[in-house]
């Protein structure tokens, strides 16, 4: 990943890690855990450049990927939110922009009165191509890891979120 500024003379989470060692236990995992969040300050933050020409940002990209992915190309509001894994007003909030720029369309369910759908417009599917497209050409961000790596990567993050009940095994 390109820096976005002059690099330190130093890893701060490496020093942040010996300081944490001088106070307390668990440096392995804090250096984990903060060396996590500071990458995934990073890909979101490339993610969402690269899909910034495209008028979306990774939330609303994720959302129109689901829509792509379901049978009919809908999905109640509920659903979506679940396998997002956000909170319902998040859905609403991402579903609503994605209808003010033609990309979903709302309509009732039909097998419940009070349900919403949202449905993926052909303008929606041919974003998601293009989008992907980009995301595809820089490994989502991930181009500094081989395949092989990216593979580990996912395989030791897996038990995080199956204790976290994202999954059952």
């Amino acid at each position: 990943m390109p820096p976005s500024q002059a690099p330190l003379p130093f890893d701060p989470i490496d020093e942040a890690a010996r300081q944490w060692g001088l106070r307390w236990d668990r440096v392995p995992a804090m250096h984990a855990v903060t060396s996590l969040m500071r990458v995934q300050q990073l890909v979101i933050g490339r993610l969402d450049a690269i899909l910034r020409p495209h008028g979306l940002t990774f939330a609303r990209y994720e959302a129109l990927v689901l829509l792509t992915f379901s049978s009919r190309g809908s999905l109640p509001l509920g659903k979506m939110g679940e396998r997002l894994q956000v909170h319902p007003t998040s859905v609403t909030s991402i579903v609503q922009r994605l209808v003010q720029d033609g990309l979903v369309v709302r309509l009732p369910h039909p097998d419940d009165g009070r349900g919403v759908l949202a449905e993926i417009t052909p303008r929606g599917r041919a974003l998601v191509e293009a989008a992907t497209k980009d995301l595809v050409a820089t490994d989502f961000a991930l181009e500094s890891l081989t395949e092989d790596e990216l593979a580990e990567l996912s395989a030791l993050l897996r038990p995080v979120r199956r204790d976290a009940g994202d999954f059952a095994d």
